[in-house]
């Protein structure tokens, strides 16, 4: 049992709490409000167990809010990276994985790949970056986009409660 060192949930209104754990998933509040919603009782204080609140509220929302969740994360070496526009914690995800050093012939890579996935699937490549290096996210990358639409979108889910986790790690 690992209690939150930055907040007790419990003891949090809404407002305070939607504020504190909005960036757990990529600029989606509605999944901290979920959980909010759906209670927040003490046991919830304990990391595991608000993560799993939080993965179950967005695993169990319907298939356009999971989509709309998923088209909300940047691509990975995309034009937000460049111009600064990524979350705070997307940026010091990216730049802890190496993104930041392409070469400018693995950035077109990255460029090709984001813009072929897309149309592919109609969403962008998501993967939790954090442990991995430019070249296993390429190799990745390679591998996934001759996946089906289903395969890829169930991926992208499972990539996405990832990313939270180590995001809630990190608070």
């Amino acid at each position: 049992m690992v209690l939150l060192a930055t907040c007790t949930p419990s003891q949090m209104s809404r407002s305070a709490f939607v504020e504190h754990f909005k960036d757990l998933y990529e600029h989606s509040p509605w999944v901290a409000e979920g959980v909010f919603d759906d209670g927040i009782p003490v046991e919830l204080d304990q990391s595991e167990q608000l993560l799993a609140a939080f993965q179950m509220v967005m695993l169990g929302s319907n298939k356009d809010q999971q989509l709309a969740l998923i088209r909300a994360h940047p691509d990975l070496a995309g034009k937000a990276a460049v111009r600064g526009e990524l979350t705070e914690a997307s940026t010091s995800e990216q730049a802890g994985a190496g993104i930041g050093e392409c070469t400018s012939a693995e950035f077109a890579r990255f460029t090709q790949l984001n813009d072929a996935y897309k149309i592919k699937f109609g969403f962008p490549f998501i993967k939790a970056v954090k442990g991995s290096d430019r070249h296993q996210i390429l190799a990745a990358f390679e591998t996934r986009i001759h996946n089906d639409a289903d395969t890829e979108f169930t991926q992208a889910l499972t990539e996405i409660n990832k990313i939270a986790s180590f995001r809630m790690a990190d608070m």
